[in-house]
């Protein structure tokens, strides 16, 4: 792939996942009233502001390049204690779609990250 295509789906890739995030983390702060009842129904309705934050933040930090690993790793941490929460409660699975998209991006994004384990490792000269 050249370098402009490249580039240009590297961004995709990311925005997609992230403005997904940023939407909801923005809709935590004036939910719909069905996502309230969701949110109250498990008890943590009075953190959706903290959790809207998270979102946000998170999101910046996947969206900066230098700081995409820690921005993966809090966004999948993050989806998967809400997919841990939904299952609990019997709820849809809501948080498996952005989640997803998080760790499509990130592998388009920087492959390393994944397949680390195929490259061969450097010999240590004493």
């Amino acid at each position: 792939m050249q370098t402009r295509t490249r580039k240009i789906v590297n961004t995709i890739a990311a925005i997609i996942p992230a403005a997904m995030v940023i939407m909801s983390g923005f809709m935590k702060f004036n939910p719909p009233a069905d996502m309230l009842a969701g949110f109250e129904k498990m008890g943590i309705a009075k953190h959706m502001p903290m959790l809207g934050i998270m979102e946000l933040s998170f999101s910046v930090l996947f969206l900066y390049p230098r700081t995409m690993r820690l921005g993966f790793i809090l966004l999948s941490c993050y989806f998967a204690g809400a997919l841990a929460t939904e299952l609990s409660y019997g709820l849809p699975f809501n948080a498996l779609l952005p989640m997803g998209l998080v760790w499509i991006g990130t592998f388009v994004r920087d492959r390393e990250l994944f397949l680390s384990f195929l490259q061969k490792p450097s010999v240590a000269r004493a």
